[in-house]
């Protein structure tokens, strides 16, 4: 398994595998047991982001095996409602006993492994690689999960030890927002 950062040329196979993990894509049992991703990530919208090295790569001999996407908050030119969301609670949310509104942050997510190679890995090491890409960049790296993504939540609280900071609401749903500080070390 290669671990890169996502060229455009990688737009058409990132865009399947997010499809195909959309939360409108996958049945309430799917979504109960494996999670889901959200929003309108298409493939115009995947290749701008790698245009610009945002979006981290497993590459499974030509294949993708997994994606995770990691920005500034302010470089994106139409932000979703829950990162909308986000920015607007920074003053109340606090990293590390400051207000988020006051850290160098990154927006980290949305993360999605395909199927066939989850549990193997994949996310953990994307995980790490993230955190090691935004060392010298951000104090933290900062998400947002959907209260109705557990599988989410047990991967990124429980798994990786991404601290809860609050909630945020857009209309009906609540998303729990995460934050992890970045590391210098690889692995």
């Amino acid at each position: 398994m290669q671990y890169r950062y996502a060229t455009e040329a990688d737009g058409p196979a990132m865009a399947a595998l997010f499809a195909a993990n959309h939360h409108d894509a996958l049945t309430a049992e799917q979504r109960a047991d494996q999670g889901f991703v959200q929003g309108s990530l298409n493939e115009g919208a995947l290749r701008g982001m790698a245009a610009h090295g945002g979006l981290l790569l497993a590459d499974d001999g030509g294949e993708v095996a997994g994606l995770l996407a990691l920005s500034a908050p302010d470089s994106l030119p139409a932000p979703p409602p829950p990162v909308r969301a986000l920015l607007a609670a920074q003053d109340t949310l606090r990293w590390q006993g400051r207000p988020l509104s006051t850290v160098r942050w990154l927006l980290y997510g949305p993360l999605v492994v395909d199927a066939a190679h989850r549990g193997r890995g994949v996310a953990r090491r994307l995980f790490t690689m993230a955190r090691t890409a935004a060392a010298g960049r951000a104090d933290a790296l900062v998400a947002f999960i959907e209260a109705a993504n557990r599988p989410s939540w047990r991967v990124h609280v429980d798994g990786f030890g991404m601290t809860p900071l609050g909630d945020v609401a857009v209309g009906e749903r609540v998303y729990h927002v995460v934050a992890v500080a970045p590391r210098a070390e690889s692995g």
